[in-house]
């Protein structure tokens, strides 16, 4: 436990650092890159401390300079910099919009290229996700965990339909990826952490062309769902 609590503080201290980097370059990186300079580094340190190691599969699905919206479960804290890390490309992150009150972290998120969500207004969250389809179709691509929040049992939750209206708005393919083995690292409402290789499986991308009725937009979900479940190792 008393490594565990080092290895929390440092990926703390860390975190703060690269914090303040991103908010010093935030009034002259209008395109980002810093942002995503910052973040992959940020991401192989917080693994490297927490003797984290990450396994991709199927990136040959990814096309280079293909903008893609990609879809994952949320079963920890860590899937986000495993990500970061096993996908070769940059990714803005959709976030839940309250992460962003959160001191110099949050203050980051909030000046970065990322996109926030509010999980509480309907209207808010169409905003950020037209705001979200907007940059896409410059070229960004997107990640969105498609349950909303972290699993606490290991297992599946039902997902929602954010990311399929997301990318039924903008016309861009999904890639469904499965995060594996990453919910006993650190199960929510925890503070230990265990060292464990997290597994991302990569599989091919789903067109949205035609997803244009409620009813496509939950066929889109049912597909990505099905795609993801048939890999994902149940961690209850």
């Amino acid at each position: 436990m008393i490594i565990s609590t080092l290895r929390v503080l440092l990926v703390l201290l860390v975190t703060v650092c690269f914090s303040i980097l991103a908010l010093i370059a935030a009034p002259f990186d209008r395109r980002g890159s810093a942002f995503h300079a910052l973040s992959r580094p940020w991401a192989r340190t917080v693994l490297r401390i927490c003797r984290v190691k990450v396994h991709a599969e199927g990136l040959e699905n990814i096309v280079a300079g293909t903008t893609y919206v990609y879809v994952s479960n949320h079963a920890s804290m860590f899937d986000i910099p495993a990500v970061m890390v096993g996908i070769h490309t940059d990714i803005r992150i959709v976030y839940k919009k309250e992460l962003a009150y959160m001191p110099i972290w949050g203050w980051a998120l909030a000046a970065g290229p990322f996109i926030s969500i509010d999980r509480f207004s309907a209207k808010d969250a169409m905003k950020s996700l037209e705001k979200a389809a907007e940059k896409m179709k410059h070229g960004a691509s997107v990640l969105l965990f498609a349950e909303g929040t972290r699993t606490r049992t290991g297992k599946l939750q039902p997902f929602k339909r954010g990311a399929f209206t997301l990318a039924a708005k903008s016309g861009i393919p999904i890639v469904p990826l499965t995060i594996n083995n990453s919910f006993k690292i650190m199960p929510k409402g925890s503070l230990r952490i265990r060292p464990i290789d997290i597994s991302i499986i990569v599989d091919k991308p789903i067109s949205t062309v035609g997803a244009d009725t409620k009813s496509a937009e939950l066929e889109l979900m049912e597909s990505v769902r099905r795609s993801i479940e048939k890999l994902y190792i149940d961690q209850g």
